[in-house]
């Protein structure tokens, strides 16, 4: 699989790998965890997520900054993969719920959450742009994309077992306390806690309560006190997972050190003749810069539409979705798992499509394969809506006044939904990456990773708009929005094909 890649790839997925499990690992309970330990809203978790999100990515400009004014990526990879952990540890803290000073607790979660944002800013668009660097050689430059294509598979490797680790170690301690995971249950506490269940709520609750108790409950606030002080701590003690995998990480980075190719001596491009070639013209440079922007402003509108799962798809899997495949009770954090597993799954798929499409001479251009992923994600919202539509499911604040939906849809929406999602994360964010790394002028190899990942941030802050629709219009009318900027952002990408495609020759 790796035959004819550069040495380092291998050690560079695998680094990632580890990192990504534990990103995966907390970005999977995530919104569920801020719901259930502070009693926020859908609309107050989506706007802390959305911007823990675009914080990820836009730091990730001021780490290319940093890496490229020092030309020492590695050393800012290291270090990011240090603070990352440091991050994790400050949530991963214990503390008891419902929390006493509501303010000072969410501030000290949102300053780790910031730390964590920071360590992955510095470490993630510096690594994709050494693994950028090892293609710079004509040996390996024909082998970019598919390059690209695998270090995205095996990063993903983390991210699928990532959720299942996280699930598992919450629900264990809920075991282990006496109780079983009920997934309306800690918002149905909240709501009792704070009096504001309505008569049918109310009743939900006690059935529920009875239900994970498996005994008669006779008082409704020392149940609700205690299955969110356990339900939340199973949650922080998952959030220690994450730390073991930054620990992993950092052990496979430093083993691996020497293989990665060091830019702090590189001011020039080298040919494969030993030849110093002629720096690139400053009207090229533009060039290749303005036409990298145009992709970015493109791609925003797919990380708003994309990033969705785990947010507003992540709400729709905990209230709208049968809890229950095949007869097995399941967890609405495991939905998380699907995109990472596709992604390992289909990536030899997509990439065997494209090597046959390359003998035929007839693959087709890394601008147009992002044009043609917009459109997929758009069919993948098309299948949410009419799913949404035909099971008639309630509007958000009909289940909040009932406790709970009084219709579920079969878990293999969501199933098909996050496959076809999938197919086209591959055409996009690989191949984005990619291209990044081929147009990006040397001198600027750092900041225009930053300047991708900084694209995907602005999607991120977008995110909460997609919160905000959950809970005001009907469901199927949220995802339809998120069909039509697929389809703009693809129409725009066409309409640009033919100037991109001469940028990157």
């Amino acid at each position: 699989m790796f035959k004819n890649q550069p040495k380092g790839l291998i050690a560079a997925a695998f680094a990632n790998m580890g990192e990504r499990f534990g990103f995966y690992t907390m970005m999977a309970i995530l919104v569920l965890f801020l719901q259930a330990k502070f009693g926020l809203s859908g609309k107050d978790a989506g706007l802390i997520y959305s911007v823990f999100y675009f914080s990820i990515y836009i730091l990730a400009f001021v780490g290319g900054i940093i890496a490229d004014k020092t030309r020492n990526y590695k050393g800012t990879i290291l270090m990011g993969i240090i603070v990352m952990a440091l991050g994790y540890l400050m949530v991963a803290i214990p503390s008891p719920t419902p929390v006493s000073n509501k303010i000072l607790f969410l501030t000290i979660t949102c300053a780790g959450l910031f730390v964590i944002a920071f360590g992955n800013g510095l470490f993630k668009g510096n690594l994709q742009a050494l693994v950028g660097q090892m293609y710079d050689n004509e040996k390996y430059g024909k082998m970019r994309d598919s390059g690209f294509s695998l270090f995205y598979m095996f990063i993903n490797i983390g991210a699928i077992f990532a959720p299942m680790a996280a699930v598992g170690v919450r629900n264990w301690w809920l075991v282990r306390s006496g109780f079983q995971y009920n997934a309306d249950l800690p918002a149905l506490c909240h709501g009792y806690l704070e009096n504001s269940l309505t008569p049918e709520a109310a009743e939900t609750f006690l059935r529920l309560a009875q239900e994970v108790s498996g005994k008669p409950i006779t008082d409704l606030s020392g149940f609700a006190v205690n299955y969110l002080n356990v339900f939340t701590t199973g949650f922080h003690y998952a959030f220690v997972v994450a730390i073991f995998a930054m620990i992993i990480s950092l052990v496979i980075y430093l083993i691996n050190k020497k293989v990665f190719p060091d830019p702090k001596e590189k001011t020039k491009e080298i040919s494969t003749e030993g030849k110093i070639s002629v720096e690139m013209d400053i009207k090229e440079v533009r060039q290749r810069i303005y036409a990298l922007i145009a992709v970015f402003c493109v791609v925003i509108f797919f990380w708003f539409s994309f990033h969705q799962n785990g947010l507003t798809l992540t709400y729709f899997a905990k209230e709208y979705t049968q809890l229950n495949l095949f007869g097995m009770s399941i967890s609405a954090e495991l939905f998380q798992s699907l995109n990472p597993f596709f992604v390992v799954f289909l990536t030899p798929l997509v990439m065997a499509v494209f090597g046959w499409q390359r003998s035929r001479g007839k693959e087709p251009s890394t601008p147009k394969k992002i044009a043609i992923g917009m459109g997929i994600a758009a069919l993948a919202y098309i299948v949410m809506a009419i799913g949404s539509y035909t099971a008639h499911l309630p509007l958000h604040s009909e289940i909040i006044a009932a406790g709970t939906s009084p219709v579920k849809v079969t878990p293999l929406l969501l199933m098909v939904t996050y496959f076809i999602l999938t197919v086209a994360e591959l055409y996009i964010s690989p191949l984005g990456i990619s291209f990044v790394t081929k147009v990006a002028p040397p001198q600027y190899q750092g900041v225009m990773q930053g300047g991708w990942l900084g694209a995907t941030a602005i999607g991120n802050q977008l995110l909460f708009i997609g919160a905000v629709l959950y809970e005001s219009i009907s469901i199927w009318l949220t995802w339809i929005v998120f069909v039509a900027v697929c389809l703009l952002s693809m129409c725009t990408m066409l309409f640009m094909l033919k100037w991109l495609e001469r940028i990157a020759k």
